[in-house]
């Protein structure tokens, strides 16, 4: 049998050092991404919040009113039962996913109508989920979005 006087591949030295850099790479950048989570929470509530008003504004639309307070954002996805009994609800609801989303902590959304800032509130307890805070423990509010 012949043998291969010429091997091709690493050398454990070699893959030790690489394993070594890719150590290195994720000391020094994760920190930084992990610290970013929170913010991308913000946003991310946001945006779900956009999506709820733009469903709100459908059923006005076909309606003539918002939802009741009693009647929730449920009523997004389900005929409401309770209250003022739409005529022209859309067959499937208002929202895409035919559910209504969690914040991104996982909490519910708070809505409210009427509201005291406009036909009605509605909001995200944010990270500490209590009313008020400050910095990530903020409210995230429709009348506020930035």
């Amino acid at each position: 049998m012949k043998q291969l006087k010429n091997r091709h591949g690493f050398t454990l030295i070699e893959i030790m050092v690489v394993i070594v850099i890719l150590a290195l790479l994720a000391a020094l950048v994760g920190p930084k991404l992990m610290g970013r989570t929170d913010d991308a929470k913000i946003t991310d509530a946001k945006v779900q919040i956009k999506n709820i008003e733009t469903a709100l504004k459908l059923y006005k639309l076909d309606n003539g009113a918002y939802p009741a307070t009693e009647q929730g954002l449920n009523s997004l996805v389900e005929k409401p039962t309770v209250g003022i009994i739409p005529k022209n609800y859309k067959e499937g609801g208002y929202l895409e996913s035919r559910k209504v989303p969690k914040d991104p902590w996982g909490n519910d959304y708070v809505y409210v109508s009427p509201g005291e800032h406009g036909d009605y509130d509605l909001s995200s307890l944010g990270l500490d989920g209590a009313k008020g805070g400050e910095g990530k423990n903020a409210d995230i509010t429709s009348w506020d979005l930035k």
